[in-house]
């Protein structure tokens, strides 16, 4: 065969596929589109991953003290097995609304103390979680006093006593020096997940705009509603949190269902986000914890179920799909679990895996 002919050969065939049926027309030109499109975000993804190489690697993990205890473990001891041996010191908190205020006015705030007091003894930083949307769920934590409020922007509504209560927390921590950031609203327009009825922009934009005047010197995160699209449209943040799930159980097809997404995939919409809006983006959430079937809870879950989720070379795999995202500042999704594992399971297998990448991340 003429190695050089071949390229006559091609725009010949495909000359004459356009010049037949209207349809062979419309399959080039979409064709042609994809391969322009994907060619795009492969470029971009490149050129993000490139630019953020020489930032060092900053891992850390969620920590919220209700999951820990569900998991039948003691939350405080569970916080400082996580500082002491695995090496945490970037940690995302939660403030939810139904546990610090649960009766009207009344704020109960010795939870969330104790957790700044560990991270400020252990020189560690936080992310506070932010607002009636947080991790975990049923999502929206409302306590059963707002419920009976009514809705709207007028004093007296839910909706202000929310503000309210944002008041309250961002004026109680702003001071802190392990504060290092501000999350609102957990994946605000995620609609199929979590018992939440508002997804007010307007609201949103609100509670934005309050906390930036309470306290203008933080970094506010807003995070993307899940494994696809770009948040667009107002408030714009400081920077941008993404939330990383692989491996979860189907309802439908009642089997796990490994999404098919790359790195490249992430750092394309860090990327894209990067050109849209001049911010950074960090992996706010990265699912490192098993995914049990559908009606059980990990506690009820066999051990040998929860490894077809989650094992020790599946964790390993995570790791290095995070760092392969491009994105610099990684939060690891379950803790509470690697320490539920090795103390109540008695394998140590996730924890050790954990203590290897923070040490490394930590030189």
């Amino acid at each position: 065969m003429n190695i050089k002919a071949i390229p006559h050969t091609l725009i010949r065939s495909l000359t004459r596929y356009w010049r037949g049926r209207w349809w062979h027309r419309v399959v080039m030109v979409v064709t042609a589109a994809l391969v322009l499109w994907m060619g795009a975000r492969y470029g971009i993804a490149q050129w993000y991953i490139a630019s953020n190489r020489h930032k060092p690697l900053v891992l850390g993990a969620s920590f919220i003290p209700a999951y820990a205890e569900s998991l039948g473990l003691d939350a405080q001891a569970t916080m400082d097995a996580l500082i002491r041996d695995v090496g945490v010191r970037q940690f995302r908190l939660v403030s939810y609304w139904d546990q610090l205020e649960p009766k009207q006015g009344r704020y109960d705030f010795s939870l969330l103390d104790w957790q700044f007091a560990k991270a400020e003894a252990a020189g560690a930083k936080i992310t506070l979680s932010l607002g009636l949307r947080q991790p975990r769920w049923p999502e929206c934590h409302m306590p059963d006093w707002a419920r009976q409020l009514p809705s709207g922007t007028d004093a007296g509504t839910w909706q202000s006593e929310l503000l309210n209560y944002l008041t309250t927390v961002v004026n109680r921590y702003k001071g802190s020096p392990a504060l290092d950031s501000y999350q609102l609203e957990n994946e605000y327009f995620l609609r199929g997940f979590g018992l939440c009825t508002d997804f007010s922009r307007d609201r949103l934009v609100g509670e934005y705009n309050l906390v930036k005047q309470l306290d203008p010197y933080h970094t506010l995160i807003l995070s993307r509603s899940d494994n696809y699209g770009l948040p667009l449209g107002q408030p714009i943040p400081d920077s941008y949190g993404f939330s990383v799930y692989r491996r979860v159980w189907d309802t439908h097809t009642r089997r796990y269902f490994q999404y098919p997404l790359p790195a490249k995939w992430y750092a394309s919409n860090a990327g894209l986000q990067q050109i849209l809006h001049h911010k950074p983006s960090i992996l706010h959430e990265l699912q490192a914890e098993a995914w049990p079937p559908a009606g059980q809870s990990i506690a009820q879950t066999p051990l040998a179920e929860q490894n077809k989720s989650l094992d020790a070379k599946r964790l390993k795999d995570t790791f290095q799909f995070g760092k392969a995202t491009g994105m610099r500042e990684i939060y690891l999704w379950g803790a509470e679990y690697w320490y539920y594992r090795k103390t109540i399971l008695h394998d140590p297998s996730l924890w050790a895996v954990a203590q290897t990448e923070f040490r490394s991340a930590n030189q």
